[in-house]
């Protein structure tokens, strides 16, 4: 009786437990078909790679292009990686290899709760605070250092506004150092003990034993983290919104105004009067969620086959 009610009980956990996980596939193709659906006129019209390249985006002509929301998207997201992820790794190795005990939890605590934050409101502090700070003394200094180099100063040309594609990246790699940092902390601290202790008996420093032993083995992890730290700078709409300028432009500085595709639904879906502009928006909705999935699907891929190795 007790076996037979023990396999009742173990089907009825497979069922539920297989339910949930088939529900999140189902759910994403459901978005994707939406999507598609929806987006299906501005296909037939534009097609694929002119509706990608192109960089007129016209409502009043009835010509849409997806060129400077979809590179405004990536270099956003870029920036906000490169500035965020060695924070991120420096504040999880300070974390778990130096800090002493009594700090340890409330620096974590302190970075996590960054995560809650709402992102309106690091858009109006970027807009309110951060941007005049940006346009006043960071950017005009930028511009007379790093703006004088041959190659580089190319990205520090125009005039320093604070509302613009580095301010906005600043943002977002405030937005995801929490992300980063909490499972980078977690992954160091799955480096096994005896493997530290037996690196600072053979003599090895501090620095040896994070570079040569925790950084390694948490790799993966660490990776990880920053892949999941790009889906959500890829998707972050309101906190960009503010301090981006939503022009449809492709930029050519750092200081130039510029769009995202979730800055540019958000602010032009209540304006879609004409069925072609709303299936033009669902068209770029589409390509988000497309170059999401790709990006994270190879960042995922990466990540097995590294761990196989």
């Amino acid at each position: 009786m007790k076996k037979q009610k023990g396999k009742i009980t173990d089907i009825i956990f497979l069922a539920i437990t297989a339910i949930t996980a088939f529900s999140i596939i189902a759910l994403s193709l459901g978005i994707f078909l939406v999507l598609f659906k929806e987006s299906l006129p501005a296909v037939e019209k534009f097609g694929f790679v002119s509706f990608i390249l192109s960089k007129e985006w016209d409502p009043v002509r009835e010509i849409f292009g997806a060129a400077p929301a979809l590179i405004g998207t990536l270099i956003t997201s870029f920036f906000a990686l490169l500035f965020a992820v060695p924070i991120a790794v420096g504040i999880a190795i300070f974390i778990t290899e130096i800090a002493p005990s009594f700090l340890k939890g409330v620096i974590g605590t302190a970075i996590e709760l960054l995560a809650a934050i709402p992102s309106i409101i690091y858009g109006m502090w970027g807009l309110f605070t951060l941007a005049p700070i940006m346009s006043e003394n960071i950017e005009p200094l930028l511009q007379s250092t790093f703006g004088k180099l041959p190659l580089l100063g190319k990205l520090f040309e125009g005039t320093p506004l604070g509302v613009d594609l580095f301010t906005a990246s600043i943002i977002l790699s405030i937005m995801i150092i929490p992300f980063t940092a909490s499972i980078a902390r977690d992954s160091f601290n799955l480096t096994p003990s005896v493997l530290k202790e037996s690196a600072y008996a053979i003599g090895a420093t501090k620095w040896e034993v994070v570079k040569d032993v925790v950084l390694p083995y948490s790799k993966l992890g660490v990776l990880g983290g920053v892949g999941l730290s790009l889906g959500r700078a890829l998707g972050e709409t309101m906190a960009v919104a503010f301090v981006l300028g939503n022009l449809n432009q492709i930029p050519h500085s750092l200081f130039d105004a510029a769009a995202t595709v979730t800055v540019k639904l958000a602010n032009e879906f209540t304006e879609a009067d004409k069925d072609i502009y709303l299936s033009s928006l669902y068209y770029l909705a589409l390509l988000l969620f497309i170059l999401s999935f790709t990006i994270l699907a190879m960042a995922k891929l990466f990540l097995l086959k590294a761990e196989r190795k």
